[in-house]
């Protein structure tokens, strides 16, 4: 809660040490909350089961079935993917591209993520957040299938533009529904769950180019059904259109989907009965962050911008995703140290393989409390410095020490994605928070948007500069991490042996019953919208 409007819309109690607060400045579950509920462990157990059966079905489809024909999917990642696969379909040829207008294809869908990522954020705080996303993915579906009557570098640039603005909502709003369902223990992996998806988007293309390169083998006539998509070509529909129009009306579905079932909160969520709601709410109150305040806070804002651990957040998301690149570079990568392209292609399932495995294996690390998320970047980070040294130092002879010191790079990809869950830790206030995540998303788009650019034709076949770029940008981004640590590790501290007090646990709300009466409502101080810089009973997870 802001000082500005605890002074402008409080008014004393009559007792003593009371403070009545607007509805409008607290958070949304303050008026579900219930003191005299008391939630046992078995049953916060059922209801997390519950929520997780519900939640993560909806989130991982979006995150790997936006396209599992692509290279590699969620919305996230679709910018390139669609794209890939739509050159290897004949794009380049149909749009009449050259290779420099269908680079900036690529880097203008993160031109335009950079420059909606705020006011996608403050969208998702002012209207419900499944329902703004569904939104948003409705307008994606049409962008995709708008492609298919593009011909030219001007049209494909319009739609790509648009297809940033929607991604904009995505990430953001899946983290602020997670940190509404679960608590902090608990985010860590859930926010790992869906973004590993990517790795099994990764696969199953990769059988489908295989299969589709098996004409003279006895694969093809089992994989005939899965290669339709590259016969569907008439006189003036070539195969690329055809994957922009199947891919576009998967994501209709998707739209249709969340529009109807994914929640907006746990206050309203439909799948949840009204004692389970109270129950939802009861569960995440140990967070001591809230679920969200639909009113935007100029303090709070103001609050994240000045914040220098924010920004450090924000320079670990912008290095660790120059990294980032790599997800384009692939095949190119793997076919320059000299394999057969179906031996690429095959070789590119393990890419998918080894993500799913290092973000599991990161997240569950991160979830080991002596450990904590710092470190357990940092740990991910050693074998992927050790893989990109290796990939520049070995002989180019070495063709299979060049292919295993990638996949050691590829663990570089899982502090992000442990990042992402930690942020909702380390920040409350929904403004604050809100801002937070679309000042680390924006440095993410940066480091994704300007990672390509090093990759040159130039500097093959060994790439000895990106590699170079890929090393140093994986150091800065542990020491960062480092830094981070103990900037919060030692704010931590400070408040453990501070004296400092407030009187947050004595606020009410008035509630106005079914006969008339007015009813006072203490109101917890998880729910009263406070900062994590205001709640002193705040600690930061590590």
């Amino acid at each position: 809660m802001d000082s500005s409007s605890e002074h402008s819309k409080s008014e004393k109690r009559p007792h003593p040490g009371s403070v009545a607060v607007n509805v409008a400045d607290v958070d949304v579950a303050a008026q579900l909350a219930d003191s005299n509920v008391t939630l046992d462990p078995e049953t916060a157990a059922k209801l997390r089961r519950k929520i997780d059966w519900y939640l993560m079905p909806l989130m991982c489809h979006l995150f790997c079935t936006e396209g599992p024909i692509l290279r590699h999917v969620r919305m996230t990642f679709a910018d390139k993917t669609t794209l890939g696969q739509a050159a290897v379909l004949g794009l380049e040829q149909g749009a009449h591209l050259t290779q420099n207008q269908f680079n900036w294809l690529g880097s203008i869908f993160y031109f335009s993520y950079l420059l909606f990522e705020y006011p996608q954020n403050l969208a998702l705080q002012r209207f419900p957040v499944g329902k703004w996303m569904a939104i948003n993915i409705f307008v994606w579906a049409v962008a995709l299938m708008a492609h298919a009557a593009c011909k030219s570098f001007g049209a494909l640039f319009a739609v790509r533009f648009i297809l940033g603005l929607c991604e904009g909502a995505i990430t953001p709003g899946f983290m602020i529904v997670t940190s509404m369902f679960y608590t902090r223990e608990e985010q860590n992996k859930r926010v790992g769950y869906w973004f590993l998806m990517n790795g099994f988007a990764v696969i199953f293309p990769r059988f489908c180019r295989l299969w589709r390169a098996s004409h003279s083998c006895r694969l093809y006539y089992l994989a005939r059904p899965l290669l339709k998509l590259n016969n569907l070509q008439t006189h003036n529909f070539m195969p690329w259109q055809w994957l922009m129009i199947i891919t576009g009306l998967i994501t209709l579905v998707t739209s249709v989907l969340f529009w109807f079932f994914f929640p907006d909160s746990p206050t309203t969520a439909r799948f949840l009965t009204i004692e389970e709601r109270i129950l939802a709410v009861e569960r995440i109150k140990v967070n001591q962050a809230g679920i969200e305040n639909k009113h935007w806070k100029r303090p709070q804002f103001i609050s994240a911008i000045k914040d220098p651990k924010i920004w450090l957040l924000a320079a670990f998301a912008a290095f660790s995703n120059i990294i980032n690149s790599l997800i384009v570079q692939r095949q190119l990568i793997v076919k320059l140290f000299g394999f057969t392209p179906i031996q690429t292609t095959l070789l590119g399932c393990v890419d998918g393989v080894v993500e799913i495995l290092t973000i599991w294996a990161g997240v569950t690390i991160a979830g080991y409390k002596p450990i904590g998320r710092a470190y357990a970047g940092v740990i991910m980070f050693i074998p992927a410095i050790l893989g990109s040294i290796l990939v520049n130092t070995l002989p180019s002879s070495n063709k299979v020490g060049l292919l295993f010191s990638y996949w050691l790079t590829i663990f570089a990809i899982t502090p992000f994605a442990i990042s992402l869950g930690w942020l909702s830790s380390l920040t409350a206030g929904h403004t604050r928070r809100t801002t937070a995540n679309a000042i680390m998303l924006v440095a993410y788009g940066l480091g994704n948007a300007v990672g390509p650019f090093m990759w040159k034709a130039r500097y093959q076949p060994r790439n000895h500069v990106p590699w170079a770029i890929i090393t140093a940008c994986s150091v800065v981004s542990a020491l960062l991490l480092l830094i981070i640590r103990y900037v919060y590790a030692a704010e931590n501290k400070r408040r453990d042996i501070s004296t400092e007090k407030d009187n947050y646990d004595d606020y009410y709300i008035q509630e106005v019953q079914a006969d008339g009466t007015l009813m006072e409502k203490k109101v917890d101080r998880g729910f009263l919208d406070l900062t994590d810089v205001e709640n002193k009973e705040f600690r930061y997870v590590l």
